[in-house]
């Protein structure tokens, strides 16, 4: 741990962090964001899709300074940690950098105004005097990978979205390079791979516990298929399972068919036999 991520200070046993505020009771964005934000951390603990221990979380203060305002992510994904048990104590109720030893892999923004200084400062933000975007902090904090989610079109007169509805940026000695095509992706089935996290992301177009149909962000394997929820990987088992029925079901009745056309055969040659018996002709002679 690097001591300028602590402002300085000399590291102690354990870090007094009674003057951070970790839980303002601040509402949570709209529906959207809010559902969205479920369907990036469910599913990897659901499915199972990336090796243990990981920490995934969804708007929870990321604290990078002793001294200083976290920033925080509407999802994350940390590799290698596991999330403490014990919420008595409250440096195991946020992300603190120095008490899990690095920073996540990735961090995830979901564009829901034109106020959340995703990618460059608002107009508001500059009249409030703030000096930095989001994208610049995680930069400076190295997070490897940073994805800008904009699917309300919120944010498309920013240069660097540009009509995309999803960004994601790589960390390099120079800052952050795109790791999206120039042009952003901007269709369903489109995805991006994050090599140093084991896992990609893409747009798709669905259904996620409720009737309406609409662009979300997944996450996927390397070829772009989504790492399913709980209950859809459920239905794909039910489905699987139900496969499986109908084809042992075929076979019993391809077998029985089988069974029938053989005593079928049987009885056929029983009465040749009788037949020729009648006739005075032993069977057993042909």
């Amino acid at each position: 741990m690097t001591q300028d991520l602590l402002n300085d200070e000399e590291i102690v046993m354990e870090l007094d962090i009674s003057h951070l505020v970790i839980e303002d009771d601040t509402p949570v964005d709209n529906f959207q964001s809010e559902e969205q934000q479920r369907l990036l951390v469910e599913p990897l603990y659901s499915s199972k899709a990336l090796p243990v221990p990981f920490l995934a979380a969804a708007n929870v203060g990321l604290f990078y300074l002793l001294k200083g305002d976290p920033i925080v992510p509407d999802a994350m994904l940390s590799l290698g940690v596991q999330r403490p048990n014990d919420f008595s104590q409250r440096r195991n109720r946020s992300y603190f950098v120095w008490e899990f030893g690095k920073v996540p892999e990735v961090c995830v923004e979901i564009v829901s105004n034109q106020e959340g200084d995703e990618v460059i400062l608002s107009r508001k933000s500059r009249q409030k005097g703030k000096t930095i975007a989001k994208k610049d902090i995680y930069a400076q904090i190295k997070v490897p990978y940073y994805v800008v989610f904009d699917p309300l079109k919120q944010i498309q007169g920013s240069d660097e979205m540009n009509g995309a509805l999803l960004r994601v940026w790589s960390i390099t000695g120079e800052g952050y390079t795109e790791l999206t095509p120039p042009e952003g992706i901007r269709e369903i089935g489109q995805s991006v791979w994050l090599n140093g996290a084991g896992i990609g992301l893409t747009l798709w177009e669905g259904q996620f516990e409720d009737e309406g149909t609409r662009s979300w962000l997944r996450w996927c394997d390397r070829e772009g298929r989504v790492i399913p929820t709980g209950a859809e990987g459920q239905e794909m088992e039910r489905q699987r399972t139900e496969i499986e029925r109908q084809q042992a079901e075929a076979e019993r009745q391809r077998a029985e068919a089988e069974r029938q056309r053989a005593e079928a055969e049987r009885q056929r040659a029983d009465r040749l036999a009788e037949q020729l018996r009648s006739m005075g002709i032993d069977p057993n002679e042909f």
